[in-house]
């Protein structure tokens, strides 16, 4: 069965204030920041390759309260970000929401055994996505 986040599912989850976004795609983190600007004061970062992230996050250069982590990129995949992502001590408790055009169960399956803490499938629609940001980010 699918745990794919639904607009509709009235639970709150955590409120995050800052957050940052691994996706090599600049168009969808351009729309992200769009959407999360509407609906919450968080603070917002986006960062392209995920080895530049890993080597930031472990330089302590950036302190996020949550990732926001796409599957397919080059280089580094996002389950080779996580698997490497929960080997370092004081980085491996920043929760991982994977956030991915998949929505096939094995794929979910394997993002949460490596240590992932939810799966959104990207939305096609910005209402939803409006909708599924302010289930996780703080507003005022």
């Amino acid at each position: 069965m699918k745990e794919l986040y639904t607009p509709e599912v009235p639970n709150k989850r955590m409120a995050y204030k800052n957050i940052l976004q691994i996706d090599d795609d600049s168009d969808d983190c351009e729309l992200f920041m769009e959407a999360l600007e509407l609906v919450s004061t968080a603070t917002y970062t986006a960062i392209y390759d995920p080895v530049e992230a890993l080597r930031k996050l472990m330089q302590k250069e950036i302190s996020p309260d949550v990732i926001f982590l796409d599957l397919n990129m080059p280089i580094m995949s996002g389950l080779e970000f996580l698997t490497e992502i929960k080997k370092k001590e004081g980085l491996k408790e920043i929760p991982i929401i994977i956030f991915s055009t998949s929505q096939l169960d094995d794929i979910i399956m394997e993002a949460k055994a490596h240590g992932a803490d939810d799966f959104i499938s990207k939305p096609n629609n910005f209402n939803d996505l409006k909708k599924i940001l302010s289930q996780y980010s703080f507003s005022a």
